[in-house]
Formats: structure tokens, C-alpha cells, sequence
């Protein structure tokens, strides 16, 4: 088991990048911009392991959104449907949006507390993109960005955590101010302008200027190390001082969400969450972590949309119900 594996559910590295000489997207002065960044990172990406490349203009709005609630693009792509376009690695860990926010944003996301590991697999993308195209760079300010909080090595070093133990006890106030002192921010399950959901805390560094990438993540993983430690020694005082009381919530939770007849998406995702963390302090056996994690998108709207046919509410709401019932069953079991 690694170390805290049971907290810290993934790392991510995303890395802002923008050619030389053109506008950001928001004033591309043409079409022909957009397709000439697009087609030279796919024609880079083509030296690398298979990408599987879409035109989100080529999908339907579902589709988008589908990949989004997968945290496979954001919303800003969505947002430039007509021009954007992503590349997507077959484990689906590496990601390079092309006509975001910036024109291109390579990400890598892995399993785990381990920030180096995604960094170390993104450098060698990234190292070919800075070779293959003129990609825009100040002496001073480093890499030039849309945001000026991505000026310098333009790297976003996050870690998705889930802190059931501190948000109940209200301890994730402290940590949230404490991160802001570190120059660190902390967002939801969506990242940026998102509320925290189901316990799950997204934290990464606000900003870039005057640290080299090595530095960035030194000091988001020494945040992040003394916030897993926090939270694992909050669950110890829950289970020993309100054991009935979480037990009791996990259970419901149990119930509710394998007996079911409708379900609404945020009720889903706090039950879900509630099981899980009866799996932590083993009130739940859960057979496979990786498929247990998949259902929180997999009963997102536009992802549901993609596995079953329905036309209203209601029936997204029945049809989420049985789904997910069927397949908590399936994953696990009341101790």
C-alpha cells in the first residue's frame, strides 16, 4: 500500500504553453491560427505513444461534457468548440488541450501522491513541443500565458484528495486558509470555480513567477504530506470518538444508495463518497477501488447519457438509481 493511497486519490502536472507571434484564443485573428497550432501538436504528438485526437467541434455537446465530468478537458475548451481540439493518450494520463485558454495545455494525471511521476512523463511531451514549435518565452517572465498566475515555468502541480475526516470536524477551514498563506490554492472536485463535492479537495499552487518546476512541487508536496497526515489522524479521532455516530451515516448511506428507485447526481456523489469512507474505516470492503472511483462519473448526467437512452429528468434520475444500486452491489459489502 502506498503511502497515503487511501487520501490522496490522484496527482496531476498541467503545463500552459503558447506559440510566438499569435493572439490568444480569445483574438485569434483567424481560423487558419487555430489549425495551424492544432495540426503542428498533433503532428509532434505523432512521435509519442498512440493519441487518440478529437475536434470538439466533430462532437456533440454531450460528448463534451461527458469528457469533461471524466476531467479529460474543462470547460474553457467546451467553451471554443469551434476551434479547439484534444489529444488523448490510450490510458487516457495524458492530455494536451489545444486552443484553451491557452493554446496548448499538456497535462498528465496518475494514481496516487507521487508529483514527479506525471512530471517526468509530461517533460519529455513538452520537451518536444518547445523543439517542434516557437513557443513563446520571456527572459524574465518566463513562458508567456493568458493568466499572469502561469507566468514563469507555467506548471500547475495539483493533488486530488479526499478528506472526509477534516470536512466533518470543520478542520478543512484551517487548511484552506493555511494553503493561501503557502501560496497555495485550494478548489473542488472540478477545479477552478468549483465547490468541493463528496469530500474531495483539489489543492495546487496559485501561482509560478521566479520558481523553478522542481520547487513548485517540493512545496505542494510538503502541503500536501502534512494534510494527509492531519486527516489521517482526524479519522483516528472520529472512530474512536464517534464511531457510532459515522457508522451510522455510512450504513444509511449503504442502504439508500443499493435500495433506491430515483437519484439525483449530488445526492450520488455525497453517498458515494460516505461508503467510501466507511471503506477507510472499515465499516465497507470495497473490491476494486479503480471501478468503485469510475461511478462517480460514470452516473454523471452527460456520461449516463452515453451508456443508456433517456429524454427527461425523471428517467436520468431512475436510471442513475439502478445503475449505480446494481453496481455498488457488485464492488461492495457491509463488513
Amino acid at each position: 500500500m502506498e503511502l497515503f493511497d487511501n487520501i490522496a486519490i490522484s496527482s496531476r502536472i498541467r503545463l500552459a504553453r503558447n506559440v510566438d507571434g499569435l493572439k490568444f484564443y480569445t483574438k485569434l485573428q483567424s481560423d487558419i491560427d487555430a489549425k495551424y497550432i492544432t495540426n503542428s501538436v498533433m503532428k509532434t504528438l505523432e512521435k509519442f505513444d498512440v493519441f487518440n485526437f478529437l475536434s470538439l467541434k466533430e462532437l456533440s455537446l454531450n460528448e463534451c461534457n461527458a469528457l469533461f465530468e471524466k476531467h479529460l478537458i474543462s470547460k474553457e475548451l467546451i467553451e471554443n468548440k469551434d476551434i479547439s481540439s484534444v489529444a488523448i493518450s490510450e490510458d487516457e494520463k495524458i492530455i494536451v488541450m489545444i486552443n484553451e485558454e491557452d493554446h496548448i495545455r499538456e497535462q498528465c494525471l496518475e494514481k496516487g501522491f507521487n508529483l514527479y511521476k506525471p512530471y517526468r512523463r509530461l517533460s519529455k511531451i513538452d520537451d518536444e513541443i518547445l523543439e517542434s514549435l516557437p513557443i513563446a518565452y520571456d527572459k524574465n517572465l518566463g513562458f508567456i500565458t493568458a493568466s499572469p498566475n502561469n507566468l514563469g515555468t507555467g506548471m500547475r502541480a495539483s493533488v486530488m484528495l479526499f478528506l472526509p475526516a477534516l470536512d466533518k470536524s470543520g478542520k478543512i477551514e484551517n487548511i484552506i486558509q493555511d494553503a493561501k498563506l503557502n501560496g497555495l490554492t485550494v478548489r473542488g472536485i472540478f477545479g477552478e470555480g468549483s465547490k468541493a463535492q463528496g469530500y474531495f479537495y483539489q489543492i495546487s499552487n496559485q501561482n509560478s513567477l521566479g520558481l523553478c518546476e522542481d520547487e513548485i512541487i517540493d512545496n505542494v508536496s510538503q502541503f500536501i504530506y502534512n494534510v494527509c497526515s492531519l486527516e489521517d489522524e482526524e479519522r483516528k479521532f472520529i472512530l474512536e470518538n464517534q464511531y457510532d455516530e459515522i457508522k451510522d451515516i455510512v450504513l444509511r448511506s449503504y442502504g439508500i444508495i443499493t435500495n433506491c428507485y430515483s437519484l439525483e447526481e449530488s445526492e450520488m456523489i455525497d453517498l458515494l463518497s460516505n461508503i467510501k469512507l466507511g471503506q477507510v474505516l472499515g465499516f465497507i470492503d470495497i473490491k476494486n477501488d479503480d471501478k468503485f472511483q469510475k461511478l462517480y462519473h460514470e452516473g454523471m448526467s452527460a456520461n449516463l447519457k452515453e451508456i443508456f437512452e433517456f429524454f427527461d429528468k425523471k428517467k436520468e434520475n431512475i436510471t442513475r438509481a439502478e445503475y449505480i444500486s446494481r453496481e455498488v452491489k457488485n464492488l461492495s459489502l457491509r463488513r
